[in-house]
């Protein structure tokens, strides 16, 4: 069954499993080896990852055929106007073309955990938060945008991909989501009819990283075990195994011995 995890990826850990150097990276958090990263999220990006051991789910999660939305919190210098409002939705033109358009509005001050470290305050500049929807997936695009009008990136947040969302969990925190869904099954298209959420059949509730991250095991996934029936009064006894063996005995003549 396809198994995905949802990962709440803390500021500065790489999206990789490979060890760099004295870096933060993925497998200082999360210990099963058979997961795979369904996309990125730059070094400094915080929240939703998702990885998952099924390549076929993985390749869909990720291709931009698919469209899936990908939804951000954003915390910018300066507050946009609605005409800069109107840009993002539009589409901005960047060094490799243009975006295409995109869901933006003002977002009241999130309450999310502090960013360790901080981001940089200037008294002088006031910042806002916004809420940034895409469907496609350029390298760092949602702080090339946001600088495009005029209003550089201070924080970014991902709260959610397609039909997955962040929710309560807390950085380094993650969580598993095994489905019966086939993956040719799941995010086909973005219409009404095609993205609803998988069935979930097991949950593996947020662990700290001080836990290795422990995937459901294979005990946990099988069938009941079925006591066995006893016999009662009105049952008929069970045949015995040599019954049948009896029946097919003759009993022969003894020839009297000879003098």
């Amino acid at each position: 069954m396809p198994k995905v995890v949802l990962f709440n990826k803390p500021y500065d850990v790489l999206t990789q499993f490979r060890p760099d150097g004295d870096r933060l990276t993925l497998s200082d958090f999360i210990k099963d080896k058979s997961l795979r990263v369904a996309g990125r999220l730059d070094r400094d990006s915080e929240g939703l990852l998702l990885l998952t051991d099924d390549g076929q789910l993985n390749a869909q999660l990720t291709d931009p055929q698919h469209k899936q939305e990908k939804i951000y919190w954003v915390q910018v210098e300066g507050i946009p106007t609605e005409q800069q409002l109107a840009q993002l939705r539009q589409g901005v033109l960047l060094k490799d073309g243009m975006t295409r358009p995109a869901r933006a509005r003002l977002l009241p001050e999130p309450d999310l955990w502090p960013r360790q470290p901080p981001i940089r305050v200037r008294l002088s500049i006031p910042t806002c938060w916004l809420e940034i929807a895409i469907r496609e997936g350029r390298n760092r695009q949602v702080r090339r945008m946001t600088a495009a009008i005029g209003c550089p990136t201070l924080r970014l947040v991902r709260m959610a991909i397609g039909e997955y969302r962040l929710d309560q969990l807390q950085p380094s925190e993650s969580r598993c989501i095994v489905t019966t869904q086939h993956p040719s099954q799941s995010f086909v298209s973005p219409s009404a009819t095609s993205s609803r959420a998988p069935r979930v059949t097991c949950i593996v509730t947020a662990q700290h990283p001080s836990q290795s991250f422990a995937s459901p095991s294979a005990a946990s996934l099988r069938a009941p075990r079925v006591a066995p029936t006893l016999p009662t009064a009105d049952s008929p006894a069970p045949a015995s195994p040599n019954r049948s063996r009896n029946k097919r005995r003759i009993s022969l003549p003894i020839a009297p011995r000879g003098k």
